[in-house]
């Protein structure tokens, strides 16, 4: 199945609409908890027959408090709510920064291998910046895909949803590029690629005339629109990147790989929420884990990727993140040296940096 066919299902999930998950000998409509409806929920009850089980992750089980066991936390489970269960309870279910409005109410918890269709859902989920809670309505493959049909619903298979980042990185072509002076470095070119499937674009900033094979001076940068361009006090994130672009060009040139992973790869809207719950109390990494995220969602295939189509495949890495470093080399780039990437704390985000360090185990 054509890679268009995932973006498609993840453009429909952020709808609102059901999509067909299937693997052959199971098949389920699915929906995302955050945007169901009481009508929504009607309709996939009505064409499946089937009540509701909510595939999230088990990070999610254990800040709902309905299972205290940690391990294998990067799996998923299925929740079993009440017969009776609202879109409002699902919705409520799905996201810890709503007051819940409905009573407690017991719920069974399943937990489910990593390859399964709930896992499958939790990723489509993942990829379409949704939080990590779907409505699964249970239905045979072969009934499943009458109804797809005769309701012109979108069908993907599981192995499709497991490989699509993989896809996407594979696939990144250079669509444009122009020259982009900026204040401190005015000798810039900016070059946008793009995944076959249309999807997210990535943005690489050559600084200078940078040319391999010798190892280049490179910052691998994820968006952060409220650090990068309001200027947020709540992160380093703006101060890295105008201080790598400034380094960089001090130093003759380079580059900054600028990725569309905004909130550590869990979207703007969930970083919004991960904001809230921080006000709340919570640190940046637990307010990810409540939210059924990983503390840090971001993978680096399309950097790699986009170092080699420029010609680069040995780096010299601004980065305080060993994981960075580990993830770089695992897609076959060679680290040549780790550059520190330090710059002072302020009132608004130094417990923040105080968690990179001490939870994440960034070098200060």
């Amino acid at each position: 199945m054509p890679p268009h066919e995932v973006n498609r299902a993840v453009a429909d999930l952020r709808r609102g609409d059901v999509v067909l998950l299937s693997n052959g000998t199971e098949a389920a409509l699915i929906q995302a908890a955050e945007a169901i409806d009481e009508e929504g929920l009607a309709r996939a009850i009505m064409l499946t027959r089937a009540r509701p089980v909510l595939a999230t992750t088990l990070r999610r089980a254990i800040a709902l408090e309905l299972t205290p066991d940690e391990e294998s936390a990067g799996h998923a489970v299925e929740l079993l709510p009440p017969a009776d269960a609202s879109a409002v309870f699902l919705r409520e279910l799905a996201d810890p920064t709503v007051v819940r409005q409905v009573s407690a109410a017991p719920i069974g918890v399943t937990p489910v291998g990593p390859k399964g269709l709930a896992a499958a859902a939790i990723e489509l989920a993942k990829l379409a910046r949704l939080l990590p809670a779907i409505a699964c309505f249970p239905i045979a493959p072969r009934e499943g895909a009458l109804i797809a049909r005769r309701e012109g619903i979108i069908e993907v298979g599981t192995d499709q949803v497991f490989d699509h980042r993989s896809v996407l990185a594979r696939t990144l072509r250079r669509v444009a590029g122009a020259s982009v002076p900026l204040v401190d470095a005015e000798h810039t070119r900016v070059i946008a690629f793009r995944p076959d499937d249309g999807g997210t674009d990535h943005l690489a900033i050559m600084i200078g005339e940078p040319r391999g094979p010798a190892p280049v001076l490179a910052r691998i940068h994820s968006e952060c629109f409220t650090g990068d361009l309001l200027g947020s006090l709540r992160c380093d994130c703006g101060d890295q990147l105008r201080g790598a672009i400034k380094a960089i060009a001090e130093a003759g040139g380079g580059i900054v790989i600028y990725l569309a992973q905004e909130g550590r790869g869990i979207g703007l809207v969930n970083k919004l929420r991960a904001y809230t719950l921080q006000d709340s109390g919570f640190d940046t990494v637990d307010a990810n884990l409540q939210l059924g995220f990983e503390s840090d969602e971001r993978v680096y295939q399309p950097a790699a990727e986009m170092l080699r189509q420029l010609g680069f495949d040995k780096v010299r890495l601004m980065t305080n993140n060993p994981e960075k470093v580990a993830a770089l080399a695992q897609h076959d780039i060679e680290i040549v040296e780790r550059v520190p990437h330090v710059f002072a704390s302020n009132a608004h985000n130094r417990g923040y940096l105080e968690t990179k360090a001490k939870r994440s185990g960034h070098l200060f």
